[in-house]
């Protein structure tokens, strides 16, 4: 295990008894060495790094050798083996003006390995031995993004120059134009594609109930624009690292029962970060009195005493780094949609449509199962050329593994819906989205796959408890496009660890 921040249960699931014959190995407490090889002449590097070292520490170990990378999560509290056992990733895609750079990777974490060593059986020695794998070595394929079924010990990564990033925000476009149908009519500028094409990293954050979504994008900027906060750390919105206390109150009251002031919250949520972002406070005078009410003068003073934060430019790892593990507490489903990138508008179109109107229909039958909000990245697909190692081998299971078979498929949209865990009717209307996606949505223009740190295979009653989506489903997802792919990897990883030392009872469901 490394810092435990993600929600599937893929090392201990809930429930597990306590006389269990379950052994943790904690990587945090000593596999946490960092050593950067020589720079090379295109710029890039190679840095090795042990698995429980955390994300934060080696972007600023990177940092300070000015290099980085070009997209990561946005949590530095991550482990780095345990965001490389999940495939884990940020948010980025060319600008339509973007030259590429040696060490820059649009995939997953896991597409910039090229070497891994991990614990493995060996079958002359009668025991477990440490092995070191090439990216090109076809065993690496599978241990690239396993899922918890391999023990990865350390990894080295090819990384780039670092780029000085701009983040700005925009708390003031309309769902109907940022989620627009391609052929509505409204300006590209004004659209999430339009937005991509623009920066190439987008990321919008649409809290339950209201109607313009929180909109980051970061574009690459060499030196500061004169309209920009210089920033020198990371997690630079205070507003939401630390639950603001009138948040903590209302939230308190919805968590408690009061599901009926869902929309409420999501109002509240809306407010303080457009407060807190751009020090706009006219809003606050025509909400609710129940918002009007906790929004009291030394909570708005506190709020502005930060600082404008709506355009912030710095090093890539300041501006990539932004999420807490202060930050509201919430469970999330999580999915990626593999499309081409001129139709990430209308897949954005299509989700945001098909979630808006199921919310509406919960909440006619007195149902709010989501308090938190809806966040939308874009990332390329994996490229294991870009690790510079030949015959490099494609993460097996990762989400954004290319599909042979459809080249044009350049893009994934990412689609997560985060809320509490103790929500009524959370499972059905995820459940209800995920059928969508898999039996609606699917087709000749999007390929889905789920988010392994996320929550899927629901039922009504249950995340990642569906059997058909966990033993058809799921893998089928992964097996079509043809290629190396889903039972090539369960295979390395079984005969890796034939004994199942590493396995729990979900993935003794999903990779037996």
């Amino acid at each position: 295990m490394g810092r435990r921040h993600g929600w599937a249960p893929l090392v201990v699931a809930d429930g597990t008894p306590g006389d269990a014959r379950v052994v943790l190995v904690d990587t945090t407490l000593h596999l946490t060495a960092m050593s950067l090889g020589p720079v090379a002449s295109d710029g890039s590097a190679a840095v090795r790094v042990q698995a429980g070292a955390l994300m934060e520490d080696l972007l600023e170990f990177l940092g300070g050798q000015r290099l980085g990378v070009t997209a990561c999560p946005a949590p530095g509290d991550l482990s780095v083996g345990g965001a490389l056992a999940v495939g884990a990733h940020g948010t980025a895609v060319p600008a339509a003006s973007e030259a590429s750079a040696a060490g820059k990777d649009f995939g997953s974490l896991s597409d910039l390995v090229t070497e891994m060593t991990a614990v493995v059986w060996d079958d002359t020695a009668g025991a477990y031995v440490t092995r070191a794998y090439s990216r090109a070595d076809p065993d690496c394929a599978a241990l690239l993004t396993h899922l918890g079924r391999a023990f990865v010990i350390e990894a080295v990564l090819r990384v780039g120059q670092d780029q000085n990033l701009r983040c700005r925000s925009y708390l003031d476009i309309p769902t109907r134009d940022l989620f627009a149908a391609p052929d509505s009519g409204v300006p590209a500028a004004r659209t999430l594609s339009g937005f991509l094409d623009d920066t190439g990293r987008v990321e919008a954050i649409w809290f339950a109930f209201t109607d313009r979504p929180w909109l980051k994008t970061w574009s690459v900027s060499p030196n500061r624009p004169l309209a920009s906060r210089a920033v020198r750390e990371p997690y630079n919105y205070p507003f939401s690292d630390n639950v603001p206390e009138p948040v903590a109150r209302l939230a308190g009251q919805v968590f408690a029962g009061a599901w009926a002031s869902t929309p409420l919250l999501g109002q509240l949520q809306y407010l303080i970060a457009k407060i807190g972002l751009t020090g706009d406070i006219t809003d606050v005078l025509t909400s609710p009195s129940v918002i009007r009410d906790l929004l009291t003068a030394d909570v708005l003073t506190h709020l502005l005493a930060g600082g404008l934060r709506s355009d912030l430019w710095g090093a890539s790892r300041d501006l990539l780094l932004y999420i807490r593990p202060t930050t509201l507490r919430e469970t999330a489903n999580g999915y990626a949609l593999l499309t081409r990138r001129e139709d990430v508008q209308w897949v954005v179109h299509q989700v945001t449509g098909h979630y808006s109107g199921l919310l509406e229909d919960y909440a006619s039958r007195g149902l709010y199962p989501v308090n938190g909000q809806v966040e939308i990245r874009v990332t390329g697909v994996d490229d294991p050329a870009v690790c510079l190692v030949p015959g490099a081998q494609p993460p097996l299971l990762s989400a954004v593994r290319a599909r042979p078979d459809r080249p044009d498929f350049d893009t994934a949209v990412w689609f997560d819906v985060l809320t509490d865990p103790a929500t009524p009717g959370l499972h059905s209307f995820c459940r209800d989205i995920e059928r969508f996606l898999f039996d609606t949505l699917d087709g000749d223009r999007v390929t889905v796959r789920v988010e392994w740190s996320k929550g899927w295979a629901y039922t009504d009653t249950a995340a990642w408890a569906a059997p058909d989506m966990l033993t058809r489903t799921i893998p089928t997802s992964h097996r079509i496009g043809g290629g190396p792919g889903w039972d090539d990897a369960r295979d390395t990883l079984n005969r890796l660890d034939p004994h199942r030392v590493l396995t729990t009872s979900l993935l003794d469901t999903l990779l037996p």
